[in-house]
């Protein structure tokens, strides 16, 4: 059984709620616009990072993680990548990859807006955890948590850290 603790459209901003949250998770999971290594680096201090860089991250965080990422946790296949899209608006870049080979697990970020939506066509599972930065027009700045247990997804939790501008 793996917890996992995911965000996304942090810019840069660092909240010591994320510390809060994340601490009881085995894995960090940053769907993108990272914003800086130092926060990469403290994320990581907490707890493993598994990440994909974002639009508006520089050429550090690119050299240290990939644009897309797939990879398996338990018997969950996971595609990340932060400009996704959501089912039935899928991103061109991303949309090929996800219909050739459907992930059980499909995570983005870069709207700045929640969504845990179910693809009934790919039977693909899609998580944006919205935005847990201050930059940007959400109102709210969110986290999500879940456990993958063997093949299963499960206990998913929506943390709202604040208004964008607390």
């Amino acid at each position: 059984m793996t917890r996992i603790g995911l965000l996304s459209d942090t810019h840069g901003y660092w909240d010591d709620r994320y510390e809060k949250y994340f601490s009881e998770c085995d894995e960090i999971w940053h769907a993108g616009d990272i914003g800086t290594m130092e926060l990469a680096d403290r994320l990581a201090a907490i707890r493993p990072l598994r990440a994909v860089y974002g639009n508006i991250d520089g050429g550090d965080l690119r050299l240290r993680f990939s644009e897309r990422y797939r990879f398996r946790c338990e018997d969950v296949e996971v595609l990340m990548k932060h400009i996704g899209g959501y089912p039935g608006h899928y991103d061109a870049s991303i949309r090929g990859s996800l219909f050739a080979r459907p992930p059980k697990l499909f995570i983005a970020g870069h709207s700045h807006i929640l969504k845990v939506l179910y693809d009934k066509t790919l039977q693909c599972l899609h998580i944006n955890p919205g935005a847990a930065g201050i930059y940007g027009f959400h109102t709210k700045r969110t986290l999500v948590r879940f456990t993958i247990d063997g093949s299963e997804i499960k206990d998913l939790e929506v943390i709202e850290l604040a208004d964008r501008h607390a």
